[in-house]
């Protein structure tokens, strides 16, 4: 009896362990992304393996089936280890990790989809690069013929470049074309390094005008995107910056549009690693990036018909489907909205009069090109009333608001835009008419 009641607690506590080993192996870590190098290859923007990052992602998936779970409270789902958040309100049905489609003048926000979730951007971090560069070429800090040496670190970069040499030197024009087209790591340090002298300083010179432009889910850790802890940004701040390189920086288009060059007199080939550029009409740009643990970003922009559009996809599965994923959003911006131009720069609203002055009237002048982004299906028209003030007395400078225009759609208002003097007028006094009599003598007596 006593050996037949052994027997049966021997097969209790051995079924009972392989129950609780079961169950327990569900919550062993098995993989966990770093900012380190992941499974021997580098962590870099578009030059891994998409068929690379798909194993990795599949084996993590497989290894971690009892992950998935769904938050009732906040009714949303989290997709395996890749903690990919789908939101109820997607009627586009994305897929991706968080995307935006905003309207590139204005900055209106025309679809959203988790655009504050902070993710990592890869090699998109080129935008505010970019954006730098572009900054010091126009205030005349550098320019495009300057020549740009290349240190040991840039050489030792890896992941997408053009294999800088420390011996060669190529100049800032070649640069950004290999940092637009084929998103050169090499090339984006040495560019860094140029303008600040450290890869260090320029960071610090990108969180700050992240900071400026009001990107307050970013955090910039380097110039490149290569996958570092902690460097992070959202769909939403990827368009404020994309929105400020084109907007502020359009001579950019010249190289984000180039879809095959060379460089080194040919020995250099480029396939822009945006493939809507070559596919997608209209298509200006901008920039990819993908890493093994950042997946597949992309910042896309485009226009037609005047109406200019940006779409931002992060976090996508695959290399597809962050454009298909792009392309969906700007269909759907191009399909819905209209761009309806109502005033261009200096074009003239009325006539101020100008008490006290030398000149007794001035014209009153559009001070900025103005357009509203309205639906398709919104075909009322837009009215406009003119306000110019009354008893501005001289003097009176260029640019100097004397009224304003107010822009009404069934009775409500859209908008409002200055009007401002087109020219300096001077106050009338003896000296004032005295200065206008002889530079009007002397234009007379002028021999051509």
């Amino acid at each position: 009896m006593k050996r037949k009641f052994f027997i049966i607690n021997i097969i209790f506590v051995l079924i009972f362990s392989t129950i609780f080993v079961c169950y327990a192996s569900s919550d062993i870590p098995v993989w966990a992304p770093t900012s380190s190098n992941l499974v021997g290859y580098t962590n870099d923007d578009d030059n891994v393996s998409e068929n690379l990052i798909e194993a990795v992602k599949n084996s993590s998936n497989k290894l971690n089936t009892n992950s998935n779970s769904i938050d009732t409270a906040n009714t949303t789902s989290e997709k395996s280890s890749q903690n990919i958040t789908v939101v109820k309100d997607n009627p586009l049905k994305l897929t991706c990790g968080g995307a935006i489609l905003i309207e590139q003048n204005s900055g209106k926000v025309l679809y959203d989809y988790n655009m504050h979730e902070k993710l990592r951007p890869a090699s998109v971090t080129k935008v505010m690069t970019i954006l730098l560069i572009m900054e010091a070429l126009d205030s005349g800090r550098i320019s495009l013929t300057d020549k740009v040496p290349c240190s040991e670190n840039a050489h030792n970069m890896g992941g997408s470049q053009i294999w800088l040499d420390t011996r060669e030197e190529l100049t800032v024009d070649e640069m950004l074309k290999a940092i637009c087209v084929v998103s050169a790591n090499d090339c984006t340090v040495a560019m860094a390094e140029l303008l600040e002298g450290s890869e260090e300083a320029f960071v610090m010179k990108m969180n700050e005008k992240a900071k400026d432009l009001g990107m307050n889910d970013t955090t910039f850790k380097n110039c490149h995107g290569i996958d570092t802890d902690g460097h992070v940004t959202s769909p939403y701040d990827i368009a404020l910056m994309s929105r400020e390189l084109l907007t502020k920086h359009p001579a950019i288009t010249k190289y984000t549009t180039i879809y095959m060059d060379s460089l080194r007199d040919g020995k250099s080939q480029l396939v822009n690693t945006n493939k809507l550029v070559r596919n997608y009409e209209g298509c200006t740009g901008l920039k990819t990036g993908s890493t093994s643990v950042a997946l597949f970003n992309l910042s896309a922009s485009a226009t037609r018909n005047d109406l200019s559009l940006i779409a931002v996809i992060m976090k996508a599965e695959t290399s597809a489907v962050r454009f298909a994923e792009a392309q969906k959003l700007l269909d759907y911006g191009f399909s819905n909205y209209q761009y309806k131009a109502l005033a261009s720069k200096n074009e003239v609203a009325g006539v101020c009069k100008i008490g006290k002055g030398l000149k007794n009237t001035t014209e009153a002048v559009f001070s900025q090109d103005f357009g509203l982004i309205m639906k398709k299906s919104n075909s009322t028209d837009v009215e406009q009333s003119i306000e110019i003030y009354d008893n501005i007395s001289a003097p009176i400078t260029t640019g100097q608001k004397i009224g304003e225009v107010t822009f009404t759609s069934n009775g409500e208002m859209l908008a409002t835009v200055d009007l401002v003097a087109n020219e300096n007028i001077d106050k009338f006094g003896f000296g004032a008419m005295t200065n206008k009599l002889i530079k009007h003598w002397f234009s007379l007596l002028r021999i051509e």
